[in-house]
C-alpha cells in the first residue's frame, strides 16, 4: 500500500483534528502508517507530511529518531529480545540463544514464512521481570525457553490475536467516533 488509504486514512482524518496544531498528530500517524503496512513506508512519511502540512524532512527526522517506527518490513510479529545488564544477568543471553534457534534466525532477520522478526533491545525497562521479551511492542516477562516455546505456538495459532496485534498497534480498543 504506502500513502494512507480507506480506513487508514479516514483514522487519520480523525487524529487530525484532535489536535489544535496537526504537526501534533505526527506520532500517532506513523503509527498508523506502520499499522498499515507494517513498516513506515516512504510514500507513507510524504502523505503524513501533506496531511499535516510539514515537510518530508520533518516527517523523516521523527521517524528515523524513535526505534519503535521502522522503515523496512518486519515480520507480523516484532520479536525483541533485551540483552541489557539485568536481564542478561537473569538469562537473557540463553533464551536469545534459544530464540534464534528457534525461529531459525539471527537479530535483523525474518523469518520465511515472513512471521517473525528478532531484534535486540537495549532496555526494555521491565528490569523486576527479567529476563524479558516483546512481541509488537506487548511486554512478556521472566521469559523462559519453554514459555517462548509456548508463545511462538500461541501467536501461529492465533490464541493470542486480541493481547498481540499486528504490527505494534498502540491502542486495542478503537473509538467509535
Amino acid at each position: 500500500m504506502a500513502r494512507l488509504a480507506g480506513e487508514f486514512l479516514r483514522r487519520a482524518q480523525v487524529l487530525v483534528e484532535r489536535y489544535p496544531d496537526s504537526r501534533s498528530a505526527l506520532l500517532p500517524l506513523l503509527y498508523l502508517a506502520q499499522e498499515q503496512d507494517g513498516y513506515v513506508t516512504n510514500d507513507a512519511m510524504a502523505h503524513i507530511g501533506e496531511l499535516l502540512d510539514l515537510s518530508s524532512a520533518e516527517v523523516l527526522g521523527t521517524a528515523s529518531f524513535y526505534t519503535m517506527f521502522k522503515r523496512e518490513r518486519t515480520g507480523k510479529y516484532l520479536v525483541s529480545v533485551c540483552t541489557n545488564l539485568t536481564c542478561l544477568i537473569e538469562g537473557a543471553a540463553d533464551v536469545m540463544h534459544h530464540v534464534e534457534q528457534r525461529l531459525g534466525v539471527k537479530p535483523g532477520q525474518t523469518t520465511a514464512d515472513g512471521l517473525f522478526t528478532l531484534e535486540h533491545a537495549e532496555c526494555l525497562a521491565a528490569c523486576g521481570g527479567a529476563p524479558c521479551l516483546q512481541v509488537n511492542y506487548r511486554f512478556f516477562e521472566k521469559v523462559t525457553t519453554e514459555s517462548f516455546d509456548q508463545l511462538v505456538d500461541d501467536l501461529r495459532s492465533g490464541r493470542l490475536a486480541s493481547e498481540v496485534p499486528v504490527h505494534g498497534v498502540i491502542n486495542r480498543v478503537r473509538e467509535s467516533r
